[in-house]
């Protein structure tokens, strides 16, 4: 990260809680909603282990490669199911997404810097254009669940639920959905800082 290892361990904290908390979920709800939880519990476990400062923990040489295969792995599985759902199709964008940065941390790839906790020490990586794409997907999901959060009546939801839900819902066919129904405010509060916390790690390639 560009605030240094102190904003890694910040992200890797809070993915590391939003897993756990996602855990718990996977014991109580219908079958869909368990299988849900444990998809994001993949997905912030995922975020944390790749958020840890590299200049305390250096990850094996092979790291890259086991978070593609996972993450993969996740995406093959969230693709038939997207087909029905935008919140799926969020899974798998979101999967799609960590086996990008797993790419960008292999070695002799352009400006790796070894791991997305690590900052820029590297320089730039991966692809602008791809991840301009990733970031610009996740701020407006940043904000639209925001929304989703604050009061109705404030002039903030009404930008983020509404005038951020159009550009989405316009521009990408609905890309970012609801929070398919079993999301309390705390599960919703859970999506926002994995997502924002995706924005982060982006933004260090």
């Amino acid at each position: 990260m560009h605030g240094g290892a102190l904003a890694g361990w910040l992200l890797m904290a809070l993915c590391a809680v939003s897993g756990a908390y996602c855990l718990l979920r996977t014991r109580t709800g219908t079958p869909q909603e368990r299988r849900t939880a444990r998809g994001e519990a993949l997905m912030g476990f995922g975020m944390a282990a790749m958020a840890v400062p590299a200049a305390v923990l250096t990850p094996p040489e092979g790291a890259w490669a086991v978070y593609g295969v996972v993450f993969g792995a996740a995406a093959l599985r969230a693709l038939w199911p997207a087909r029905h759902g935008s919140h799926h199709l969020h899974h798998l964008v979101g999967s799609l997404a960590m086996v990008y940065m797993a790419v960008t941390m292999a070695p002799g790839a352009a400006g790796a810097g070894g791991h997305a906790g690590h900052g820029a020490a590297g320089g730039a990586g991966g692809v602008p254009l791809l991840t301009g794409v990733l970031l610009v997907y996740y701020a407006l999901y940043v904000l639209r669940s925001a929304g989703h959060l604050i009061p109705a009546g404030t002039g903030v939801a009404s930008f983020a639920g509404g005038s951020a839900e159009g550009v989405v819902r316009g521009g990408g066919g609905g890309v970012v959905g609801s929070a398919t129904g079993e999301g309390t405010e705390l599960t919703m509060a859970c999506r926002l800082t994995m997502g924002i916390a995706m924005f982060a790690m982006l933004l260090t390639l």
